[in-house]
């Protein structure tokens, strides 16, 4: 027997969207965000749907490959294709995350992007975002993303601060995020990004202002800003159990959201959304926004 929506409404057997979900789609925009899997090591505070090399080997040998992962994707972008049918919509945000996408050849990038734009069409202006990790790109990785229809990327940096990389188990070196920036722009990204985390154990006050300096001082035109939440069944979450260091205060948080807000308004940066601040609304991440305000969106 199909299971039923809350609405009572069947589940199609085939695959297909029930009617209540296309109902009136044509008026919203339509998203999509295209998961990467893979890491080169597992961050301790990570509980996203990501595995190392060694996790996708089982007794047969591998389980899942990076070589084939983008083939992969382009049928599930494929089969959207069938299942949304004649939706006219092109394709507003494209949202690349993970894991570490970089981690994949800068083509395979590009030849998922190409297959959203053969089968939807993106709009004029589309936003077209790929996460990255400082040490998984160089200038002629970023001049080829660029080449190929990306126009926003971000960087995990996380810390400025060396102690505080190694507790979050973040393997580049402080510095590299802010090169980065640069790199980018100088392959002709219009919008950049950088993350950031607060909270993690042993940092200060003065940690997490050199850090929101050092992210200024790379010129960024977006920067997001995340309360570190020690999940159950992490790395981080063990070692605070087993007191090898220490948890972070609620109300530390909430301080450090405050300086947050404060080092980035007096930078030029407006708040426009819980944990992120923009130069402009240009630099605003729409695909962010999509998802705030129930548009439409596809995951694959």
């Amino acid at each position: 027997m199909p299971s039923a929506l809350p609405d009572g409404e069947p589940v199609p057997d085939d695959g297909a969207l029930p009617a209540s979900a296309l109902a009136g789609a044509a008026d919203r925009p339509l998203g999509f965000y295209l998961h990467v899997p893979y890491c080169a090591t597992r961050c301790g505070y990570c509980d996203f749907n990501t595995y190392t090399a060694t996790e996708l080997r089982g007794t047969g040998g591998v389980l899942a490959s990076r070589d084939n992962y983008a083939e992969t994707l382009v049928d599930e972008v494929r089969l959207a294709r069938k299942v949304l049918g004649d939706d006219p919509r092109p394709v507003r945000t494209v949202f690349v995350g993970g894991g570490t996408p970089t981690l994949l050849d800068a083509g395979d990038l590009v030849r998922m992007l190409a297959a959203v734009r053969d089968e939807f069409g993106l709009a004029e202006d589309a936003e077209v975002t790929t996460e990255a990790n400082p040490e998984s790109v160089d200038p002629e990785y970023l001049a080829a993303l660029r080449e190929g229809g990306f126009n926003r990327i971000s960087f995990g940096m996380q810390s400025a601060r060396q102690h505080v990389l190694k507790v979050l188990d973040r393997t580049h070196t402080p510095g590299r995020p802010e090169a980065c920036v640069a790199e980018a722009r100088a392959a002709g990204f219009e919008h950049v990004n950088l993350d950031l985390i607060y909270g993690t154990p042993g940092e200060s006050d003065d940690d997490w202002r050199a850090s929101l300096d050092a992210v200024i001082g790379a010129g960024p035109d977006h920067v997001s800003a995340y309360a570190l939440i020690v999940e159950e069944g992490t790395q981080l979450a063990r070692r605070i159990r087993r007191g090898e260091v220490p948890m972070t205060d609620d109300d530390v948080h909430a301080d450090r959201y405050l300086i947050a807000d404060e080092v980035l308004s007096g930078a030029g940066f407006e708040w426009y959304e819980v944990s992120n601040w923009a130069t402009s609304p240009a630099g605003r991440c729409l695909h962010n926004e999509l998802y705030w305000r129930g548009a439409d969106w596809w995951g694959a």
